[in-house]
């Protein structure tokens, strides 16, 4: 009889660490997941956007950028559309954040429509453009072949 009660809370705390560890592991799933979507896309989400996390890409429009020590403020555009951006991450924005960048914006909209972001990532198309190919050499079998019969071969 003893035995049974034992085994009966065992399997009663087993049962409820295993139902901890689940509960937090889908909790956490579910506080950092973020939907990608466009500018455009977000205007049309309705009062559900303002209660999601969310990816937002663009261009930097040109002079748009104010910095503020680590903090920043722009503008993306992204087919025709804008959206007001205003970074308050815990590291300064990278350094290829510049005007005309593609950046990529993690964050929350706000009421009055400006995003505000947490984290910020951003690319400069020119660096990272694939070189130029230099032209393909001339073939080089019938340079040989002068050289070859110049030597006597």
């Amino acid at each position: 009889m003893k035995e049974k009660s034992q085994l009966l809370r065992i399997g009663a705390a087993v049962v409820i660490i295993l139902g901890t560890i689940i509960y937090l592991a889908i909790s956490g799933v579910q506080s950092n997941k973020s939907y990608y979507v466009t500018i455009g896309e977000m205007r049309g989400m309705g009062s559900e956007i303002y209660t999601r996390h969310l990816r937002v890409a663009g261009n930097v429009v040109p002079g748009s950028i104010e910095r503020n020590g680590a903090n920043a403020r722009f503008v993306l555009s992204e087919q025709g559309n804008t959206l007001k951006v205003d970074y308050k991450g815990s590291e300064p924005p990278p350094d290829t954040f510049k005007d005309d960048a593609q950046a990529l914006a993690i964050g929350t909209l706000r009421r009055d429509g400006t995003f505000e972001a947490t984290q910020l990532q951003a690319k400069c198309a020119s660096k990272y453009a694939p070189a130029n190919k230099p032209a393909a050499a001339p073939n080089n079998t019938a340079a040989s072949l002068k050289s070859s019969s110049l030597l006597g071969r």
